[in-house]
This record gives structure tokens, C-alpha cells and sequence, in this order.
């Protein structure tokens, strides 16, 4: 499927789209060098090919499969059933997807790297990710480094606009959970602050907080799929952005063709 999308816009040359695209699947699901890549038996090429094919694909990915994949908006059909889920299972009514950030760690950049340095000792980027009851990415935002807070990053996102953009057309009782780091809205339910123990608003918590674990499994799955999003990326920023957009357009790829997901990684970082 995704042969078919990216073929039509790849250039024809010695090298096939289907071994393009080959030789950048296995680079994000390895998180290897590219040198180690291109000496892979079924892709066999040259370090500095090897870049240029990632250079010309990540930009043919990112185009074509992330809009058609990567979909904020739900059908009534899937308000209805993540809604349904999280009532059935965790008491809380009207939850559509959860959010959260977690750090990609990149090599210090050129501009600005005081910006990307963050509160755990290390350059990185602080993406933040929504995903549904479904573990299905429903937004994406890595262009932030990493020494923004989660709630910045979400205040200027355009996944906030949308909602706010909904709620303020008349849209109701359709909430995203995040953790304490976020501010309540009326569109963001988040936890109780301090409550004490054995009273409403501490059981409250605990539902929340294993509702909301569904956002940290998705993380997990994510970067357990692609690894090179596990591991320390050498590129600048901007082509940083582009690969996890484009990995997680194929993590719902994978989603929607029920791949066997790997063993989940824990977001201890995030």
C-alpha cells in the first residue's frame, strides 16, 4: 500500500522506489547509522545514497501518507466507541482520546541548542502526541525542543485550537484526559490536585490515571516500532520533526492492518 502511494512521486533512477522505501523502513524501524543500512543485505548501498534516499523519501512520506493517516478529526462512529470504552471500563463519560508529551533525544543542534537542552540533562525534542481508546495517533506535534513544558506546547498546538474551536460551535461533552502537568478546560479533563485519600476526587484520580495509560502504551508501541526514535538521533531538528511524522503515520498504518506490535517501552522519560 504504501509502495503504491510513494511511487508515482519518486524519481525514477537506478535505484527502485520499492528499494527506496525499503532502505528507509529499515533505518526508522532499526535507529541505526546509515552506514550500517546500506551494508544490509536486501538494500546493499552506499553511505552517502543512503542519505539521499532518506532526504528524498521522509519529504515524499511526509507529504502523501501523514495528512491521509495522521486525522484529528473522528467519525460519530468513533466518538461514540471511544467514549463507550472509556465509560465501560474506567467510569469516566464522554473521553475521546488522551495527551501527552514525550522526548526524542537528538545530538546538540546548531541554532539555538540552550532551547533544546531539557530538565533531564539532554538535547532533545518534546513532542506532543493524542491518541485515541485504540492506541491509533490521532495528532503529532514535534516541532518544539525539548526544554518546553508539555502545557506550552499544547496551549499553542493546533489540536487545542481545534478543540476549542469545537466547543466553542456548541460541541460538549468531548474531553481529552491529560496528566496534572496540563490546565483543566473545558474540553481537557485533568486530575485532582493533592486530593486526600478515600474521597472522590482520589478515586477519581486513580480511574484517570488508568484511563490515561492508554496514551503512555501508545508511546511505548511507538517507539518499540521504530527504534529510531528510541536511541539518540544525529540530525539536525527539522529533519528530526519530519521522522516522527512520518513514523507515526506508518504506527497507524500498522494499526489499521493489525501488525503484531512489539514489546512496549516504558515512557519513563516522557
Amino acid at each position: 500500500m504504501v509502495v503504491s502511494v510513494v511511487a508515482p512521486h519518486v524519481k525514477e533512477s537506478s535505484i527502485p522506489a520499492r528499494l527506496q522505501l525499503a532502505a528507509t523502513l529499515r533505518f526508522l524501524a532499526e535507529g541505526g547509522f546509515q552506514k550500517s543500512v546500506g551494508k544490509d543485505v536486501g538494500v546493499a548501498m552506499g553511505r552517502s545514497t543512503i542519505a539521499k534516499v532518506l532526504k528524498r523519501l521522509l519529504n515524499v512520506l511526509e507529504k502523501y501518507i501523514c495528512p491521509r493517516w495522521i486525522k484529528l478529526n473522528m467519525t460519530e462512529a468513533e466518538i461514540a466507541a471511544s467514549k463507550q470504552h472509556f465509560l465501560q471500563n474506567f467510569g469516566i463519560p464522554g473521553v475521546v482520546g488522551c495527551v501527552d508529551g514525550t522526548h526524542f533525544r537528538i545530538t546538540k543542534p546548531h541554532k539555538d541548542p540552550s532551547l533544546f537542552y531539557n530538565r533531564k540533562g539532554y538535547f532533545s525534542i518534546n513532542a506532543m502526541i493524542i491518541c485515541d481508546y485504540n492506541m491509533t495517533i490521532r495528532a503529532i506535534d514535534a516541532r518544539r525542543p525539548g526544554s518546553s513544558h508539555d502545557a506550552l506546547i499544547w496551549s499553542v498546538s493546533r489540536a487545542q485550537e481545534y478543540f476549542q474551536r469545537n466547543y466553542e460551535g456548541g460541541e460538549r461533552g468531548c474531553w481529552l484526559l491529560g496528566d496534572a502537568g496540563y490546565a483543566l478546560q473545558p474540553y481537557l479533563l485533568t486530575p485532582f490536585r493533592d486530593p486526600s485519600v478515600a474521597t472522590p476526587q482520589h478515586t477519581f484520580n486513580q480511574r484517570h490515571s488508568s484511563a490515561r495509560n492508554i496514551i503512555e502504551r501508545t508511546i511505548g508501541v511507538l517507539k518499540s516500532r521504530f527504534r529510531c526514535l528510541s536511541r539518540l538521533l544525529q540530525y539536525q531538528p527539522q529533519k528530526v520533526v519530519q521522522m516522527t511524522n512520518v513514523c507515526c503515520a506508518l504506527h497507524n498504518i500498522c494499526k489499521y492492518y493489525k501488525v503484531q506490535e512489539l514489546v512496549e517501552f516504558a515512557s519513563g522519560d516522557d
